[in-house]
Order: C-alpha cells, then structure tokens, then sequence
C-alpha cells in the first residue's frame, strides 16, 4: 500500500501574517539594494571623476519669449482735438448759385509703437556678459476718430438753402481731413521716437533679472506715415 500523504491545513489568519510580513521583508530587501547600488555609482563616479554637467540654457529663447508679451507697454498715443472747415457749392452753369459750409470738431488718436512679437533669436545676441537686444523699427498702429467726443459744430447751406443738402458727404471729408491733420501733428512731435523710448525702457527693466549688461540698438524709420500693414 501507498503511504497516505499528510495535508496541514494553515490557519488563514495566519497565512495572512506571513505573506503581509514576507513581502515587506521582500520589499526592505530590495531599497536596501537599491540604496547601496546608488551609494556605489555615486561613489564610483566621484572616484572616476564623472560628473553630471549643468543644463545648457537658450538664453536667446528665454529673453525672446519675455519680451514678446510686453508689447502693450512699448505704446504712446497722441491725442488731438481740431477744427476742420468743409464746404461745396451749387452751381447753375459757371454761376454758384449757392454754398454748403460744415464746420467739424474732430477728436482723434493715434498710436504708435513697436511690434515685439518681432523679435527672433536672431535680434538677440550675447557677448560675455552682454546682452545686445536689436528693437524693430517703430510704427504707426493706429489712428481713429473718436466719434463720441467729434461733432458738427455748423451747417450752413447758405441763402435760402440753396446750397447743396449733403451733410453726410461733407463730414465725411472733414473726418478725413482730421485724422489727416492729427497723424501729421503726431508726427511733428515725434510721437515715434517716444515709442522707441518706452521700448527700450520697457525691454531693459524686463531683463535686469539676466544679470547681464543691457545694450539696445534701436531702428528710427525717418518717415512717419500710414498705419502697419
């Protein structure tokens, strides 16, 4: 006859205990050894003189990135109010048989500044501990009339009205006419060189953190003409 075999039945709760304490001693085990396998490569680094280099930095991006988002901070606006004197005339033949005169108030602005979001790794450059920062060129961005604080001051269509009835017309030629005069007067008082300015106040207080030597070259356009295009 076969020899019976003998079953022994573990208790569960104890079965519960030696896997509980079975895998943490699996688990001690193993930090142990990877703690020393660390101590062991740093040791052998520092014995074979390996060392871990420093992160290289694009400090052409990094300046280029902040300086892209102050754009609204490089901006001047010049503002004027003027008068602007339209007319236009009835004729019967070479005979003016009557005048329209409009007299405008016009309000308008005009914004000048620099275009940051411009700027490449190629307008930044680095020389020792200097930073050289090539701003774009200034422009006109913008020039409007302020419709709420313009208006017609008089309309006149002359003796018995006989002059022409074209208000509409006339305004709008006086509106022209202002923002004319406002961008010409603007640029008289150098409306682009003060956004040049606060350009270069404005990049050179955005990089102090650098620890680097500021340097800007600014381009001034001689011209002062219509908006960016």
């Amino acid at each position: 006859m076969k020899n019976p075999i003998t079953v022994f039945a573990i208790p569960r709760p104890l079965l519960k205990n030696l896997l509980i304490f079975g895998g943490g001693s699996l688990a001690l085990t193993l930090a142990i050894t990877a703690n020393n396998l660390g101590q062991a490569l740093h040791n052998l680094s520092q014995w074979t003189g390996l060392k871990n280099q420093v992160p290289d930095v694009d400090l052409a991006t990094v300046v280029v990135q902040q300086i892209r988002g102050v754009s609204e901070l490089t901006t001047t606006i010049f503002a004027m109010e003027t008068v602007v004197p339209t007319s236009q005339t009835r004729q019967w033949g070479n005979v003016v048989v009557g005048r329209t005169k409009l007299l405008y108030v016009g309000y308008g602005e005009v914004r000048a500044g620099i275009d940051l979001s411009q700027i490449t790794s190629e307008n930044v450059q680095q020389n020792g501990d200097r930073l050289i920062i090539t701003l774009p060129p200034p422009q006109i961005l913008d020039k409007k009339i302020d419709v709420e604080r313009s208006r017609i001051y008089d309309y006149d269509r002359g003796f018995l009205n006989l002059g022409p009835d074209t208000a509409p017309q006339l305004q709008t030629v006086a509106q022209q006419e202002t923002l004319a005069k406002i961008l010409a007067a603007a640029c008289d008082q150098g409306i682009l060189s003060q956004a040049n300015d606060r350009a270069v106040t404005a990049v050179k207080g955005l990089l102090t953190h650098t620890g680097k030597q500021i340097e800007i070259k600014s381009t001034i356009l001689t011209g002062c003409g219509g908006t960016q295009g």
